[in-house]
């Protein structure tokens, strides 16, 4: 990961500390850009002079901005199902609760322990993480076919990422990924989503942490978000036998995430904690929204969007007394159906490599900030 910038006009000056750390992948697949070892300096001129921050799309890129903005929407940002109750999972009795709710929470306490116990997770303030991502679209399914990503000429687009939190609802993320960047935060109150090419867009409902945050990388968000969760069975993953715990957004919550064009139907979450060593290993949620199509008699049809997320989360690695995961995998299903609408499947994936530390910047929303419900309709 390249977290300085050398100035490319003068030798003698300081280096730039960069916002978003590059992978070396970025710089050695930039356009002009030198392939043999040493020429880092040449590298970094040739992806600066590459980078679109701040342009709109043209013409000529407009489909390839276009899946990279599903991308960075659909598998760079999406929040969890419900807001984080406050250290819940320290306080509440496995007692008058019923059976799969008491096993629940017993599966939370070792999780506790093996993440490096209660007092060292309610002494963290804040943190924060950078690494890098690898994303690409695997295949496409329109109606009965099924296209690969391969014969569509798709290839794999690596990024860096870094992640500032405080308390589960105040946090700030920034995602660079093939000349474009994005960010979201949450102030506690507001959250929202902001890139170059588009507007600044609120999510409806509470607050919410984002859901990288809960992929190994916040053992503390972790336990009291699977709190009110209930134990449904047990798995196998990837050889090790886990207990499967499941949570569902209320009806509240969905309300509050719809709107006039949208209604949220379910936002179902489920965890995957190995018995053998008390860690979360996989994570997975499903997501259906019904799109209001149609105007006067074609009021009643319908478009619906699936989208499922599923993250196995791996090397787990101790910082500063806490067990933090290191690694991982997100493959993310969407599928498109319903009356008037060509059934069609995406399947997006991404890999997840390093992370970890300690630190905050405040995290504000944007000034162009848009607070049209309607506009907010792809929120996750």
């Amino acid at each position: 990961m390249r977290k300085l910038c050398p100035n490319l006009d003068r030798d003698d000056s300081l280096d730039t500390v960069l916002e978003v750390p590059i992978p070396d992948e970025m710089l050695i697949n930039a356009p002009g850009a030198d392939k043999r070892r040493g020429a880092g300096g040449a590298n970094m001129r040739a992806w600066l002079k590459a980078q679109a921050f701040d342009r709109a799309t043209v013409d000529g890129q407009a489909t390839a901005s276009a899946e990279l903005q599903l991308f960075l929407n659909v598998v760079g940002s999406p929040l969890i199902p419900c807001p984080v109750p406050h250290d819940r999972a320290f306080s509440r009795s496995i007692r008058d609760s019923s059976i799969q709710a008491s096993t629940a929470k017993y599966i939370i306490q070792q999780y506790i322990a093996a993440t490096g116990g209660q007092a060292a997770l309610q002494g963290v303030q804040s943190m924060y993480a950078v690494g890098k991502v690898r994303m690409c679209a695997s295949e496409f399914h329109l109606g009965d076919q099924a296209v690969t990503a391969a014969a569509q000429g798709g290839r794999a687009e690596v990024g860096g990422f870094v992640l500032w939190q405080k308390s589960p609802e105040v946090w700030f993320f920034e995602l660079i990924m093939a000349g474009h960047k994005m960010s979201a935060g949450s102030d506690g109150k507001v959250a929202w989503r902001q890139s170059a090419a588009d507007r600044s867009h609120v999510s409806r409902g509470p607050p919410r942490p984002l859901r990288r945050s809960l992929q190994g990388l916040d053992p503390r968000s972790i336990a009291n978000l699977f709190s009110d969760a209930v134990c449904i069975g047990e798995k196998i993953i990837g050889g090790e036998e886990c207990f499967i715990l499941k949570l569902e957004a209320g009806a509240a919550t969905l309300r509050a995430r719809s709107a006039a064009a949208f209604d949220i139907i379910h936002h179902t979450v489920w965890g995957y904690f190995s018995q053998r060593t008390g860690l979360l290993i996989q994570l997975e949620d499903s997501h259906l929204l019904r799109m209001k199509s149609g105007k006067g008699a074609r009021r009643s049809e319908n478009i619906f969007w699936e989208t499922s997320m599923e993250s196995v989360i791996s090397d787990y690695r101790h910082i500063d007394g806490i067990n933090i995961a290191h690694g991982g995998h997100t493959a993310v299903t969407l599928f498109r159906y319903g009356e008037g609408s060509v059934n069609h499947k995406r399947k997006l994936e991404e890999g997840d490599v390093d992370g970890g530390g300690g630190g905050f910047q405040r995290a504000q929303p944007q000034a162009d900030l848009n607070k049209d419900p309607d506009a907010a309709g792809h929120n996750k």
